[in-house]
């Protein structure tokens, strides 16, 4: 298996800077998400490591071993691209053995292998076919397959499920949490969706502009976002967040006043998360005409306009009103997060 750590890794191209200064250790056997927009660098970070692209900076070791100047052949990591890379004259079989062959692999040991790999993604039915013969998520599977049959120390995916429909990501997903439990090896997952990092990983590496905004578990970062920006990202709908001020521990913004808050005196964001806030008719913190009902099933999202941002909250599945009906919603005093309005640091744990 396989340690990687990253030390100062940064990757330039002129002036622009698509990585900077990238510090990081990934335990072996962890399964870790890089997650961010699309331009952050998380792709650049994954291209640096399978050895695609070469850091301007800084030092990538595997297992100990400073592996800049490898090739990616020479680095024993596979990787699952987004566009699937499938060999199109080749049946399925043929394309899961195909890195059994290019490295010289011992043929008497691939019918098992490739069945192995296969039976792992419940692909037997399917080995005789054709890629073009395929959906999506049967191609996404050859593709992991292919990785699989490898037994690299490193798994790299890139985006994986990023061309797949709702119904296939849900169910491909699991399939590949269930193999990152099965197979236990090293695994780097690049996506901007923050269901699947939050779903798939061990860890979770939030970047934006090249640089590492907060690294933690799911739960770390979904219940302590280090910034604004993490805030804004992770969690469906995003948290709400509300720019004010705060005085004497009152938090004051447009049709909002919350009191006894942990915070100075000054230009303040308040942050809170849907699911934490309760709609009623009256008497809570915030009031404001109902913007817009949402029906999700087991609940109704409620939203509101405060100032220039829409906040949300999530009310019972039994909830009726409608829009431009005047509505409170009360938010507990512990499920308040507060960020300095200029820098957008979280304040306090």
């Amino acid at each position: 298996m396989a340690e990687i750590r990253l030390s100062g890794v940064t990757k330039r191209w002129g002036s622009f800077i698509g990585v900077d200064k990238f510090d990081l250790t990934i335990a072996d056997r962890e399964f870790l998400v890089l997650l961010g927009p699309s331009g952050c660098g998380k792709t650049t970070t994954m291209r640096m490591i399978a050895g695609l692209e070469d850091p301007t900076d800084g030092e990538i070791l595997i297992d100990g071993k400073v592996v800049n100047d490898l090739e990616p052949k020479d680095r024993d990591v596979a990787m699952v691209f987004q566009s699937y890379a499938l060999y199109p004259n080749l049946n399925v079989y043929e394309n899961i053995r195909f890195p059994l062959r290019v490295r010289g692999v011992d043929p008497a040991t691939h019918d098992e292998k490739v069945r192995r790999a296969s039976a792992m993604v419940e692909l037997d039915e399917f080995l005789h076919r054709k890629p073009a013969e395929l959906s999506g998520g049967q191609r996404q599977r050859v593709a992991l397959a292919r990785a699989i049959v490898r037994e690299p120390n490193v798994f790299l995916m890139d985006e994986p499920l990023s061309n797949l429909d709702a119904k296939l990501r849900v169910s491909t997903r699991a399939q590949i949490k269930n193999l990152s439990h099965e197979l236990a090896v090293t695994t780097i997952y690049v996506t901007h969706d923050q269901i699947e990092a939050m779903t798939l990983a061990d860890r979770v590496v939030v970047m934006e502009k090249g640089v590492v905004q907060q690294v933690g578990s799911p739960t770390e970062i979904y219940d302590k976002p280090a910034n604004t920006f993490v805030a804004s990202f992770i969690g469906s709908p995003a948290m709400n967040l509300i720019d004010g001020r705060a005085e004497g521990g009152v938090f004051r913004a447009d049709r909002t006043e919350i009191a006894n808050l942990p915070v100075g005196d000054g230009a303040v964001t308040l942050g809170f998360r849907a699911e934490d806030a309760v709609v009623a008719r009256d008497g809570g913190q915030i009031t404001a005409p109902i913007y817009t009902l949402e029906l999700l099933g087991d609940a109704t999202m409620v939203s509101v306009r405060i100032g220039g941002a829409l906040v949300s909250a999530k009310a019972d599945k039994t909830f009726r009103a409608e829009i431009g009906e005047m509505i409170s919603i009360r938010v507990p005093n512990e499920h308040c997060h507060l960020f300095d309005a200029r820098t957008g640091a979280r304040i306090g744990d």
